[in-house]
């Protein structure tokens, strides 16, 4: 390229040359002398620029000079230190000393005893330890109730695991005893007796129910390669009737890379087995097992303010005590875009999910079911989402959402009915026990919710959710509120004292009450009587004085408005109930 360019500026050179030496040499064109007078206007093409250092290399320049000097020191009178900078002082808040253990007692009426332990130990290799135990219990006491309404939950967990700088892994146990009564005996099955011939009736029913949860498992997770973290439990449930169950749940996650995007990959074994004595109205064994297998693939996008997480799950659903084995495929999305930064974010999404319904999760949810339950698993095919989040002002947040919700298989709650020509003998068979039914439900939905941080020792949250359904095979929603609010708020008075209060609203609910019909010529032929449980409200609050950095004492109060409400057909619950107790912070 350097050649071609010397090539054509020689080729100009000589081009110019030869044009001025073309001119004819003989010709004269006289001298004359010619004044053009015109305005000077400059251009920058006239200025010179100034080089910031300017080159001096001219032999006056750059010759040195030798300078000699003499300094003349003597010390100076003066009375002048000048003094240190010094930061100012910023006013600091003590920082809270933080306890490892703690214990805390409290004791109110109905007989109710509430007591917690957690203890945890850090050793020198990095490792730690956790035990916590709980325990709650009541004496019982409702009012109008004949039969024995005592309760008591207690459970021990216990933890040990440890960390470094690639991975963390704990290993976990625990063991659980619960004892509640089917007390929620309707007055029908007294009505025209007397004192006497009442008592005798229900001093033949043994209400007391025993269930007993043992588990053990772990967890681990690592900070590099595909495999991200699993998870592993193994659970066995009992009851005082001779039923079983036995769980197994692995959950492991990956991510791959792919085209600088993580790929998450999340796979399901959920093994489930257990069984019943005997059925509600015989003495058939009842068995059931499932084994869900599933892997839900997702990925993530983002561009600017919008964010999207696409995926999907399948699983396969093996009956493995008869029943149909099934495959399902269900939508992973999720989908968000600040409209106006954080202060607005709309978001939307499809998911669905295999649910592994089991006779523990329903005792949990209802203590009064009957252990003589059909247990499935509900297909939840797909939960539509549409909804805003964001922030009103600095300390104030809030969340709408609206949703549409398809269940197959949905399991709902009813009360179990009193057949006087059954011969189980137990004391769940007085319809004071619920069963589990299933059909297909549409759930319209409406949520609401603020969090507000009212000042520095002021924090308030409300919600609300709005429920429409829609059954199949079933007449209603059995037990399920159309209404649901709460409201909390917690106080810092001052760094000895503080206050909470929460209330709790729950609407209507459908049950039904079904007894044999002693005339009818056929048998069994039964009465049913639609039941409305009413609405109610449940107010609780709870002070507390910090005596010092160990010890605190509370006073807690539930049910405060002394509602004689039904959480159950048949079960009410105790009225007002306070609880004075001491919270105790220590080290070993």
């Amino acid at each position: 390229m350097n050649k071609r360019l010397q090539y054509i500026l020689l080729s100009s050179v000589f081009l110019s040359a030869f044009g001025g030496y073309a001119q004819k040499q003989n010709e004269n064109i006289g001298t004359e002398v010619v004044n053009v007078v015109k305005p000077y206007t400059p251009t920058i093409s006239d200025a010179f620029k100034v080089k910031e250092t300017p080159s001096l290399d001219d032999e006056e320049t750059t010759k040195r000079e030798t300078i000699q000097y003499t300094i003349f020191s003597f010390p100076v009178a003066s009375t002048f230190t000048p003094a240190k900078g010094k930061a100012a002082a910023v006013e600091q808040d003590p920082k809270a000393r933080l306890f490892s253990n703690y214990a805390t007692l409290a004791a109110g009426n109905y007989g109710n005893v509430n007591g917690e332990l957690f203890l945890n130990h850090n050793f020198e290799d990095g490792n730690y330890f956790g035990l916590m135990l709980r325990h709650l219990s009541s004496q019982g006491g409702i009012k109008n109730v004949e039969l024995e309404d005592k309760f008591s939950n207690t459970g021990l967990d216990l933890t040990y695991g440890g960390k470094s700088s690639t991975m963390s892994w704990a290993a976990e146990g625990g063991f659980q005893r619960q004892a509640y009564r089917w007390y929620g005996i309707n007055s029908y099955f007294t009505e025209g007796l007397t004192s006497e011939q009442a008592d005798l009736f229900y001093s033949g029913i043994e209400p007391k129910q025993v269930y007993q949860t043992l588990y053990a498992g772990g967890r681990v997770g690592f900070n590099q390669g595909a495999f991200k973290e699993a998870m592993l439990r193994f659970t066995r449930f009992s009851d005082r009737f001779d039923s079983a169950e036995n769980r197994v749940v692995l959950k492991p996650s990956f991510a791959f890379p792919v085209a600088g995007e993580n790929i998450g990959l999340d796979v399901v074994f959920d093994y489930l087995n257990g069984s019943f004595a005997r059925s509600y109205v015989g003495a058939t064994e009842i068995n059931y097992g499932f084994a869900n297998i599933g892997v839900q693939p997702s990925f993530q996008l983002t561009d600017g303010d919008f964010s999207a997480q696409l995926g999907a799950a399948f699983f396969y659903s093996a009956a493995t005590e008869g029943g149909e084995s099934r495959f399902f495929v269900y939508p992973k999305i999720n989908v968000s875009y600040k409209v106006v930064g954080d202060i607005m974010v709309a978001y939307a999404g499809a998911e669905g999910n295999l649910k592994q319904n089991a006779y523990r999760d329903f005792v949990q949810e209802n203590f009064f079911v009957s252990p003589t339950l059909a247990i499935a698993p509900t297909d939840q095919k797909y939960d539509v989402f549409v909804g805003l989040k964001g922030k009103l002002a600095n300390t104030i947040g809030y969340n709408v959402r609206a949703s549409y919700l398809t269940e197959d298989n949905r399991a709902l709650f009813t009360s179990n009915v009193y057949d006087s020509f059954s011969t189980n003998p137990n004391g769940y068979v007085w319809a004071n026990s619920f069963n589990v039914v299933y059909d297909k439900l549409n759930t319209l939905q409406l949520f609401g919710e603020l969090k507000a941080d009212i000042s520095k020792n002021v924090q308030w949250s409300g919600q609300a959710t709005v429920s429409s359904f829609s059954t199949d095979a079933q007449a209603e929603a059995w037990n399920l509120p159309a209404l649901e609010m709460r409201s909390a708020i917690d106080v810092v008075f001052t760094p000895k004292w503080y206050a909470g209060a929460s209330v709790f609203f729950v609407g209507e609910r459908k049950d039904q009450f079904r007894y044999t019909d002693d005339a009818a010529v056929v048998q069994p032929t039964f009465i049913t009587r639609d039941i409305t449980l009413k609405s109610f409200i449940d107010l609780n609050a709870h002070v507390g004085y910090k005596h010092s950095d160990r010890i605190t004492f509370f006073l807690r109060g539930h049910n405060l408005t002394n509602q004689n409400y039904q959480r159950w057909f048949n079960y009410p619950v105790q009225g007002i109930q306070l609880l004075l107790g001491a919270h105790f912070k220590f080290d070993f």
